[in-house]
């Protein structure tokens, strides 16, 4: 309810500053009202909201039918070698020839054509009428800390079911425009995006990059190029900015003006009135053209609200026009807070007002007087006041940067002083001009603008390079996030730097918790361990941690062309915790869903060695060798101690030899590894079946059991629990107390199998399933202390149940 609490409280702030200077008791109950009506209305505003997309949703019992479902295409598609994917307005859905009640309004599909061939599937575009087969499914997402929330995003968007097309017909060909304001605008946008994409060579580097400086659209920029906008520092200027939003707003104002100077149309409304009205205007329409993205929402309110005070006779304070702005958009989107593009936003413009705040030159120079003084004098003014808003910038900045992204770019002020002029006041203009005006003269616009971005990447890329250009951090906890706030206020505070540099930088010092090791508690000790397994989708990816090491088996599966688990999940997680390092990897067997992830963690994360039952000639062996790290093969009999623990390897067996291929089946050659301390056992299995298992099982009876006598045994379920595996002999023999699975939300496997989880029922043995437990993280302590925690409270509620 954050939404509708931070719009009472803003409305509270703006109905104070109007109040009446003599305060007395009927202001103070004026005042008091006020809290009470801001706040009610805030909280019913909130519940509406919440209401409307809950009930939004598909019925569970309709997930996995084939509807046929009528509508509009109501949002830009995003295509991709791998097919498209778009919002879609449901006006009629059938099943059985019946129509379905209760039906959710906007849903999220995605056409993927066979054989990734993209001509197989025709061109989709904003507004069209199509009569689709679909298979949906309630919007679902893996679920750990630190990682994109799929669930969350799709609430906010408004999506009520997600699913793939199985076919389509489009129902009316020239049924584009539409009477919608926001259909059109969609449609406008999507025509752009073709014009920018037809202007430019088919090999340009950068053609996404000049998509997103002139409407937003991020999604066909390469994850390369983000590694280099990220580790310089210069993300927040490859997107929609209020900077860009504010030229074409003061370009309107300027044409308004001079046309409306003509003749005697002064004299029936000032032309100032005039011009900023045609700015509003101008920001208005590109805000939608932007995808109405938030910075594109605060500077257009911004905009409105100075329109709108010149029109009223008022004379509004800068921080006046941010709380309005702040108001609006709080209104409009009471979930914004959720993004990050929020907190950058209007902290940056809130640091900028707060420093600049009530000062009579920065620098010396009374506002107002800077013609007096030389023009050297003036230059270095303007050099050093540029300098003090990039450092106010970057400072107010860092908290919310390490919130969300964990990093801090070291190079960032020297990328940006280069970036900020020319993408601001040479490529965005160029890209704006050559997407906007006719084609004749837009390709060359766009060229140019163009050529200026890849010179700017040269530039960049070097800078990237620097092995020192990122410091990564973790995520702060909420005290240090407190505190640094306070910092951030004392050190950019208005006035002059040099009377009040020692209290500035006791500012600064309180940033330093920022990027301090976690000062949790309840931290591993020596003899303990930690085990988080990821919600990974149909894979593996669990880390196991000691109180100085760190493991990770399995690195989870491919997810698409150009992406994988090990940089959308397990990367995010590994930055969020601070760990930039790990001790060792190991990957149970070659398999998609295992090793997908290996090739894009070894890229970010270092790793001291590597063990895994691998063929000789796989890909990711070579890998290794050219970075220098370590492998060896997996075998039974492997151990090691990390911490007064003790890491047991029992499969394959110890004379396995891998040569160009596995000497048998692959699954069967799963690493199997136990993790031991003197009151648990932690069994990780990957995808053993039978074959495997009754070798466990035999090497169990020999020589196991005694060392597993009073300990708790958690086990996971070997190949996603399915029917070729989780033998009985194997569950008697070894006995655990809890079993848990890694597996995708309705898998087309339909892992787990519905006898595996009857046997594991049958022998009282619970099985935690992480689409319904989310990443689930088990802490095994000494004196058979055992703190678990699910990631999803309704799998809390689960087990406690239990």
């Amino acid at each position: 309810m954050g939404g509708a609490l931070g719009i009472g409280m803003i409305c509270l702030c703006m109905l104070g500053g109007v109040a009446n200077t003599h305060i007395g008791s009927i202001v103070y109950f004026r005042r008091i009202a006020s809290i009470g009506l801001c706040f009610s209305l805030g909280m019913l505003w909130n519940g509406m909201y919440a209401q409307e997309r809950v009930q939004n949703v598909l019925p569970i019992e309709l997930e996995g039918r084939e509807l046929l479902l009528e509508g509009r295409v109501d949002s830009l598609p995003q295509n991709s070698s791998s097919g498209s994917k778009f919002g879609f307005t449901v006006t009629q859905a059938t099943l059985s020839r019946e129509a379905v009640k209760n039906f959710p309004k906007r849903i999220y599909l995605s056409w993927r054509p066979a054989w990734r061939n993209p001509e197989a599937i025709p061109e989709i575009r904003p507004g069209q009428r199509w009569q689709f087969k679909a298979a949906l499914k309630r919007p679902y997402g893996t679920l750990n800390p630190y990682t994109f929330d799929f669930e969350r995003w799709s609430f906010h968007q408004g999506f009520g079911a997600n699913g793939s097309v199985k076919s389509g017909q489009l129902m009316r060909a020239h049924d584009i425009a539409s009477t919608e304001f926001a259909l059109s605008m969609e449609y406008q946008r999507w025509k752009l995006r073709n014009k920018i994409e037809r202007l430019l060579p088919g090999d340009a580097p950068y053609a996404g990059v000049m998509v997103a400086l002139v409407m937003g659209d991020q999604n066909a920029i390469d994850q390369a190029d983000w590694r280099v906008f990220n580790a310089t520092g210069i993300g927040h200027l490859i997107s929609i900015s209020g900077l860009h939003v504010t030229m074409l707003a003061g370009v309107g104002s300027m044409l308004a003006s001079f046309l409306w100077r003509r003749h005697s149309l002064p004299l029936m409304i000032p032309v100032g009135k005039v011009a900023a009205t045609a700015g509003f205007l101008t920001a208005f329409l590109y805000a939608w053209l932007a995808g109405f993205q938030i910075p594109a929402q605060r500077t257009m309110y911004m905009v409105g609200v100075v329109a709108f005070a010149l029109w009223s006779g008022r004379n509004p304070r800068s921080f006046d026009i941010w709380w309005w702005a702040l108001a609006f958009v709080l209104i409009w989107d009471p979930m914004a807070p959720y993004t990050p593009g929020f907190w950058l936003s209007f902290g940056a413009v809130a640091a900028i007002l707060f420093a600049m705040s009530g000062s009579k030159g920065l620098l010396g120079i009374p506002t107002g007087k800077e013609l007096e003084v030389s023009r050297r004098e003036r230059f270095l003014q303007a050099l050093r006041e540029s300098i003090r808003l990039q450092a106010v910038v970057t400072i107010a900045l860092l908290p919310c940067t390490l919130y969300w992204f964990y990093q801090f770019s070291i190079v960032s002020p020297l990328a940006n002083a280069l970036a900020i002029p020319l993408l601001s006041y040479i490529v965005t203009p160029l890209a704006i001009g050559g997407a906007l005006m006719p084609e004749f003269f837009g390709k060359y616009l766009l060229l140019s603008a163009h050529a200026c971005m890849e010179y700017l990447a040269y530039f960049l890329k070097w800078l990237a390079e620097w092995h020192w250009a990122v410091y990564w951090s973790r995520q702060p906890e909420l005290w240090a996030l407190i505190l640094a706030v306070c910092g951030v206020v004392v050190a950019i505070r208005p006035g002059k730097i040099r009377p009040t540099y020692c209290s500035r930088l006791v500012g600064l010092a309180c940033l330093a918790p920022l990027f301090f090791p976690s000062l949790n508690v309840r931290a591993i000790q020596h003899g303990e361990f930690r085990a988080t397994v990821l919600d990974i989708g149909q894979g593996t990816a669990v880390l196991i941690e000691t109180a100085s090491k760190k493991l990770l088996y399995d690195t989870g599966p491919v997810l698409g062309v150009k992406d994988d688990a090990g940089q959308r999940t397990i990367l995010p997680f590994l930055r969020g915790n601070g760990i930039d390092r790990m001790d060792r990897m190991v990957i149970s067997h070659s398999d998609s869903d295992h090793i997908g992830g290996a090739a894009s963690l070894l890229r970010d994360i270092s790793f001291d060695s590597m063990l895994g039952s691998l063929p000789s000639v796989n890909p990711l062996l070579k890998q290794l060798q050219d970075q220098g790290v370590p492998s060896l093969p997996c075998r039974h009999g492997q151990e090691w101690k990390w911490d007064g623990v003790d890491f047991l390897i029992w499969h394959p067996h110890e004379k396995t030899v891998f040569e160009d291929r596995y000497p048998g089946k692959p699954n069967e050659m799963s690493c199997v590894l136990e993790v031991r301390n003197s009151d648990a056992s932690f069994w990780l299995t990957g995808d053993v079946e039978r074959q495997g298992e009754a070798a466990l099982v035999t090497r169990l009876d020999s020589n196991g059991l005694e060392g597993l006598d009073g300990k708790r045994v958690i086990f996971m379920a070997p190949h996603h629990g399915s029917k070729t595996s989780s033998s009985r002999e194997l569950l008697m023999t070894l006995g655990p107390d809890i079993a848990f699975s890694q597996n995708g939300y309705r898998n087309r496997y339909g892992h787990p199998h519905p006898a595996v989880t009857a046997r594991y029922e049958e022998l009282g043995i619970p099985l935690y399933q992480t689409p319904l437990t989310g990443a689930q993280i088990w802490t095994l302590r000494l004196n058979g202390v055992l703190e678990r925690q699910f990631w999803r409270e309704d799998a809390v509620r689960l087990w406690h149940r239990h």
